[in-house]
């Protein structure tokens, strides 16, 4: 299919999918004419790039994930996934400090005990 149909499945720009060619991550095949060609298992390859950028790995990451002979594939996925672990452990505790906000008593923030520990230095 053509780079234009391909797009609109995907529902990015046509200069997106030229990019991600470009920068040899999800690359189609080519017509007689030079014109990219794109099938269903680019489709397919192409939205599991998107759901790795989802999860916050950048385009040079992905080009790694996507090709499993890639030595550092492992090393890469392994690194983002403790990311998304300390980035989780912050998210809860922020969830629970600001669940305790809502229900603190103290006119002051800095008066609370419970508080304070949030503030407290790592």
């Amino acid at each position: 299919m053509k780079i234009g149909e391909a797009a609109h499945r995907l529902g990015v720009a046509v200069h997106v999918l030229r990019h991600w060619d470009d920068e040899g991550v999800v690359v189609p095949d080519r017509t007689a004419a030079g014109h990219r060609d794109y099938t269903e298992e680019h489709l397919y390859r192409l939205r599991v790039l998107r759901a790795c950028q989802d999860a916050g790995l950048s385009l040079p990451e992905i080009r790694q994930v996507l090709h499993r002979q890639e030595p550092e594939r492992t090393g890469v996925i392994e690194r983002r996934l403790q990311r998304i672990r300390v980035q989780r452990a912050r998210l809860e505790d922020a969830e629970r400090f600001l669940t305790h906000v809502i229900h603190c008593e103290h006119d002051l923030l800095t008066r609370c005990d419970a508080c304070a520990c949030y503030a407290a230095p790592p």
